[in-house]
C-alpha cells in the first residue's frame, strides 16, 4: 500500500512534507465561531498547499484554473442557485445574530478587522498587517467616504489578537455583534488585507480592494493592491460563477449534522436556515478562550 499522506492544519509552507494533507476550515463552517469551538459544517482538504498561502499553489488555485476553461451550463446554473441562497438568507462564514443598525447616507466602505496573529495574515498580507493600518490607509485613500469598521468576531469575543484601539479616528461607525451577511447588501466597498469577507463582497456586487494576496486576489474581479502571485495574472480569467464554483462546490467537503454523513453544500444551506445544528456545548465553550491563547503562540510552531 502507498504511504498515507499526514494531516496537518498549520505547517509552514516551505516546510511541509510532499506527502501532507493541509486541513482548515470550509468557507460555509458553522452558526457560531470556530474560536468557541463550534463543529464546523465544512473543511478543505489540499494536498498543494492552503488557500491562505499565496507563496505556492494550492488545490484551491487548480480548481479556479479548471473552472476558468471549463465550467458546463448545468454547473453555472447550479452555483447560481446556491448564490442566490446565500445572499437571500444573508449565510457567511459564521452566521452570527445580530442586528444591523441604521447606517449613515453615502458611500459606504466596510473595513473588516481580521485576527493579526492568523495565518492568512502572517503568510498572505506582509506589507499591511495590522488592522490599525488598514483602517488608516483605508480613511486616507476615501476622505469623503462613510467608512463602517467592523472587528473580526473572534477579536470581539476576546478571543484573539487585533483590535484597534480608538477606531473612530478613521471609522465612522462601529460595527459590533453584526451578521455580516445583512450588512454586505448596504456597503457600496470592502477594503480588506485577506478577510473572506472580500470573497462574501464579491458574491454581492460589491467593489473589493485588497492589500494583501487573498484567494480571490488576481483573478481580475478586485482591485488588488499588495503582492499577488505572478501566477494568477496569466491564462484564463475566472467569472464570479466559475470562482464562486471552485470555492464553495470544488474545494470544501461538506458535513450534515443531521445524517452525520458527507453531503452537498445545499444540503448544508438547509440546515443553517432551519436551525437544525449541533452546539458548541459547555466543554468546547470552557476550552474557547485556552485555544485563543494557544493561538497567540502559533507563531513557535508555525516557524
Amino acid at each position: 500500500m502507498p504511504p498515507r499522506p499526514t494531516a496537518a492544519t498549520w505547517p509552514r509552507a516551505s516546510k511541509a512534507a510532499d506527502d501532507t494533507l493541509r486541513v482548515e476550515d470550509g468557507f460555509l463552517r458553522s452558526r457560531g465561531l470556530g474560536a468557541r469551538l463550534t463543529p464546523p459544517l465544512s473543511l478543505v482538504l489540499d494536498e498543494r498547499g492552503i488557500y491562505y498561502d499565496p507563496s505556492r499553489p494550492s488545490d484551491l488555485e487548480s480548481h479556479i484554473r479548471r473552472r476558468s476553461n471549463a465550467i458546463r451550463p448545468d454547473q453555472i446554473e447550479r452555483i447560481h442557485r446556491v448564490i442566490q441562497r446565500l445572499l437571500a438568507s444573508a449565510l457567511s462564514k459564521y452566521n452570527l445574530s445580530g442586528d444591523l443598525p441604521t447606517l449613515p447616507a453615502g458611500h459606504r466602505i466596510l473595513v473588516p478587522g481580521q485576527v493579526e496573529d492568523d495565518a492568512s495574515i502572517l503568510r498572505g498580507s506582509p506589507d499591511l498587517y495590522r488592522n490599525a493600518d488598514l483602517l488608516r490607509r483605508t480613511r486616507e485613500a476615501n476622505p469623503d467616504a462613510v467608512i463602517l469598521w467592523k472587528p473580526h468576531p473572534d477579536v470581539e469575543a476576546g478571543l484573539r489578537k487585533g483590535a484597534v484601539p480608538n477606531p473612530g479616528e478613521w471609522a465612522d461607525v462601529l460595527l459590533e455583534n453584526v451578521n455580516i451577511g445583512a450588512l454586505l447588501p448596504e456597503v457600496q466597498e470592502v477594503w480588506t488585507m485577506t478577510s473572506l469577507t472580500g470573497f462574501e463582497a464579491l458574491l454581492r456586487g460589491c467593489r473589493v480592494t485588497t492589500f494583501g494576496a487573498p484567494f480571490y486576489a488576481g483573478w481580475g474581479l478586485s482591485r488588488d493592491l499588495g503582492p499577488v502571485p505572478a501566477r494568477r495574472l496569466g491564462g484564463p480569467r475566472p467569472d464570479l460563477a466559475a470562482l464562486a464554483h471552485a470555492v464553495l462546490i470544488d474545494y470544501p467537503r461538506y458535513f450534515d449534522p443531521v445524517t452525520g454523513q458527507a453531503c452537498a453544500i445545499e444540503v448544508v444551506i438547509d440546515r443553517v436556515q432551519d436551525g437544525s445544528l449541533p452546539s458548541a456545548g459547555i466543554p468546547n465553550r470552557s476550552l474557547s478562550k485556552l485555544q485563543g491563547l494557544f493561538a497567540s503562540y502559533s507563531h513557535l510552531w508555525r516557524g
